[in-house]
């Protein structure tokens, strides 16, 4: 049974290898300088944005900002999982990959998952004999030709035939009571209510050795589901006739997680190279009536609503969806979803459309009657860009000719936009919000920021009050005469332009009880743009990785309740633990992170020039003392924060106050004063 790759094998994988080549046997790559250059393979474009440095072994794309190492393209290009992406890279190295002894209970999980795997298939292959064989599959092939498939387009999809009656998968493949659970945890089949296992009902105890379940799927023509290695992981089931439930799924089980696939992936990953797009529709019976009039390229969620996971898998593959959805009330519920859970994803470089059929019509019964051609041709003429969709959803019923029209749908439409990550796009949408409301983008950030501090505040009011810790000043070092330099890209490799997400804000005014915090000249100094402290620590150690011997301990920012302060201690945590890894191997490393939004940040920091002037240019600063005052400004806000909280107490505490609150209260009386 294979084990876990150990990181060892990796880190000296990364060191070994060449992207250049790699990625130039994928996309021709042109050199540029000491770099090499291509249109990005992740987007369409026609200026080169993407950028392969040999001396750093990493790639990004100044447009989408797709980014990583050899091990990374290949999952992004060749479309590999992380094993299977080492196995190649390794493989055209002529190294073996080695495996880690894994424990007990890893074994056991993974022999598990094997067998529900061996179990789902052969499951499915007895579905599809039943559809040849049994005495009831004339009537099912009779119903499935009377839908317009044929029988290439059935066989292509796996589609098979569940018989009635209640134990035929079980007397096929659960013969045992031990077997008969297997079926069970592979959701194919149900323990029976009554627990002696008797038809009866009556109850009792279960018997060993005795089954106690029945099938799941009955009378039903049969979907296998097949995830992106074309495993067969579970089934959708039609019903021959008019019982209910029409559609019947199976549950969530080990190998399977429904909010995480999307059907017909496989089957089009198959048919098409390169997906040009992916039309999202509802249910099975469309994605495979519309490959069979040639439309080889649709999806569908199983059973449940569009989520980020299904968003994130489609952009994987194609950087156009579009959400094709019946006309009804229902279809509308299921686009608005889609919308929202596809807004924080809508990087530079992707197109997300909408086609909303009419009334009564799904793409299943639509397709058969205009056929492929034209249905093709509807979504060219008819999907609309999510822009259009997004402020026609939200301005149904608001007349944007008033000024309380207007006030309603910025309320309504800043939320979402501020849902969409930095980039070009984003500024494209606000202005368009600012366009159609006459407000100016700021007034548009001021709504945004109000809102989410009225959230805030209703979360915080939610919450009993619990007295802030201390938080103390991290221990400096003396920075070593000699520290290993990690090679991360240099900022002056690439072009210059201020991120969207820097912010030149000065501090905050004091708390009445403090003195007005001293800050550095160069911090006060107008026309720059910064990211904030949390991010600018996070900047400043990925371009000088020196910086982490300024702090020993990193546990700190780990229980810190911001995201960028436990990205920042994991970082540190990577670096003290590391501190010999070449900038590749250090990046595969911060690439493993678990949290995604750390994943798509890093590459953009190490990337993006800490400081730039208004006109974008790049201004030199002291990383140490730029590093140092970001610290401290941290702890001063963090100071402010718990005389805030211990005031507040104070003013509510009556006369139960010790020594340390008499002090405070006296100093702030006198500040107020």
């Amino acid at each position: 049974m294979a084990g876990k790759i150990p990181q060892y094998f990796i880190d000296d994988l990364l060191a070994r290898a060449d992207i250049v080549p790699v990625v130039d046997s994928r996309v021709k790559l042109r050199k540029t300088g000491k770099n090499y250059s291509a249109c990005c393979p992740f987007h369409d474009e026609k200026t080169p944005s993407f950028t392969v440095s040999p001396d750093k072994q990493f790639y990004y794309c100044f447009g989408c900002g797709a980014s990583g190492n050899a091990v990374g393209f290949l999952m992004e290009y060749d479309r590999l999982p992380f094993p299977e992406a080492v196995e190649k890279l390794a493989a055209s190295l002529g190294i073996e990959v080695p495996r880690e002894q894994l424990a007990p209970g890893q074994i056991k999980r993974q022999q598990e998952s094997q067998s529900l795997y061996q179990l789902t298939e052969k499951a499915a292959e007895f579905f599809r004999a039943q559809l040849k064989d049994h005495k009831i599959a004339a009537r099912a092939i009779t119903y499935l030709k009377n839908r317009g498939l044929s029988g290439a387009v059935a066989k292509e999809f796996g589609i098979g035939l569940a018989p009635p009656g209640w134990d035929n998968l079980l007397n096929q493949l659960g013969t045992s009571s031990e077997k008969a659970e297997q079926l069970e945890l592979a959701g194919l089949a149900i323990r029976r209510t009554d627990s002696d296992g008797s038809a009866s009902g009556t109850g009792g105890k279960n018997e060993p050795g005795k089954r106690h379940h029945y099938d799941r799927f009955r009378n039903r023509i049969m979907f296998p589901i097949r995830d992106q290695r074309g495993r067969t992981i579970a089934f959708g089931g039609r019903v021959l006739g008019d019982e209910k439930p029409k559609y019947l799924n199976s549950p969530e089980t080990p190998i399977f997680h429904k909010g995480k696939e999307l059907y017909g992936l496989w089957e089009a990953r198959q048919a098409n190279r390169e997906l040009k797009r992916l039309i999202v529709v509802e249910g099975y019976m469309d994605v495979v009536a519309l490959a069979q009039f040639g439309i080889r390229c649709a999806v569908a969620t199983l059973g449940t609503a569009c989520g980020e996971d299904h968003i994130q898998l489609a952009f994987r593959h194609t950087q156009e969806l579009v959400f094709c959805f019946d006309g009804d009330q229902a279809g509308r519920t299921a686009a608005r979803r889609a919308l929202e859970a596809a807004l924080p994803h809508m990087q530079d470089g992707r197109s997300l459309r909408f086609l909303l059929l009419p009334e009564g019509e799904d793409p299943d019964t639509l397709v058969r009657q205009i056929g492929g051609e034209r249905f093709d041709q509807l979504i060219d003429e008819q999907g609309r860009p999510l822009e259009d969709f997004l402020f026609d959803l939200l301005g149904e019923g608001i007349n944007i000719q008033t000024m309380d029209g207007r006030a309603r749908l910025s309320k309504a439409a800043a939320p979402l936009l501020d849902l969409l990550p930095a980039g070009v796009y984003r500024q494209l949408m606000f202005q368009q919000l600012a366009r159609r409301t006459g407000l100016e983008q700021d007034m548009l950030e001021e709504i945004i920021a109000a809102e989410k501090a009225r959230t805030a505040k209703l979360a915080q009011d939610a919450r009993p009050p619990a007295p802030q810790p201390a938080q103390t000043q991290p221990q400096a070092a003396a920075l070593p005469e000699s520290t290993p330099t990690i090679d991360f890209p240099d900022a002056d490799d690439y072009p210059a332009a201020p991120p969207p997400d820097y912010d030149y804000r000065d501090e905050p005014p004091p708390y009445p009880d403090e003195e007005a915090p001293q800050q550095t000249t160069a911090r006060r100094r107008g026309g720059q743009y910064r990211l904030p402290a949390e991010r600018m620590l996070i900047a400043l150690l990925l371009h000088h990785p020196q910086l982490a011997q300024l702090i020993d301990e990193s546990a700190r920012f780990a229980g810190s309740s911001d995201a960028d302060l436990q990205l920042f201690g994991d970082i540190l945590k990577v670096m003290h633990q590391n501190p010999a890894l070449n900038s590749n191997q250090l990046f595969g490393r911060l690439m493993n992170l678990e949290c995604k939004e750390a994943r798509e940040l890093i590459p953009r920091l190490a990337m993006s020039h800490p400081i730039v002037g208004g006109a974008g240019q790049k201004l030199e600063y002291d990383p140490e003392t730029e590093f140092r005052d970001c610290l401290q400004s941290l702890d001063q806000a963090a100071e402010r924060q718990r005389k805030r909280s211990l005031v507040d107490q104070l003013k509510s505490a009556g006369n139960t106050l010790g020594a340390e609150q008499l002090a405070l209260l006296a100093q702030f009386r006198r500040k107020s004063d």
